[in-house]
């Protein structure tokens, strides 16, 4: 026989020792690595079943966070145009009553006015005449007090006086 072709003894030990290597390993360490193979793939598995569901539930959760902000965003809006639409209505209100105190005002100022006018037109009366008075006796030489009290002539002077601006303001 030649080298290359061994003999039976060789061949039968070397087919004894691989089914005893291979019973070995088929029975004790073939289970084993089955085992440890089917908690990786279970652990994978696993793993991908919580990657899977969590996804799911940050999209629901970023789903409801779009939400509510859409709903924050409407919110904002509507609390804007409320502000806006107050913020109008304070205005008009402060206007109005601005315009109604300037009405109360002028028509105090223009009451006043009036009173002062009367009032200073009374002064001026008697002033005039008391004036007019005093000239008219200096010019005559004797006193005419007396006789300017108990005529009409400066009541008609007056009166004339008065339709004369009645008439040039018309």
């Amino acid at each position: 026989m030649g080298i290359l072709i061994p003999g039976l003894a060789p061949s039968l030990v070397c087919v004894l020792t691989f089914a005893v290597i291979f019973a070995c390993l088929s029975k004790i360490l073939l289970p084993r690595i089955n085992n440890v193979l089917a908690e990786r793939r279970d652990a994978i598995e696993g793993q991908r079943e919580l990657a899977e569901r969590t996804t799911i539930e940050a999209g629901e959760v970023l789903a409801e966070y779009r939400e509510e902000l859409a709903d924050a965003r409407h919110e904002a809006a509507r609390l804007r145009q409320e502000a806006l639409e107050q913020g109008a209505r304070l205005i008009a209100e402060t206007r109005a009553e601005a315009l109604r105190e300037r009405e109360a005002m002028t028509t105090e100022a223009q009451a006043r006015i009036a009173a002062d006018r009367a009032l200073a037109k009374t002064e001026l009366h008697g002033a005039v005449v008391s004036l007019a008075t005093e000239l008219a006796g200096r010019v005559i030489g004797e006193p005419i007090d007396s006789v300017v009290r108990e005529s009409d002539v400066v009541d008609r002077f007056f009166s004339d006086l008065d339709d004369r601006s009645t008439a040039g303001l018309q």
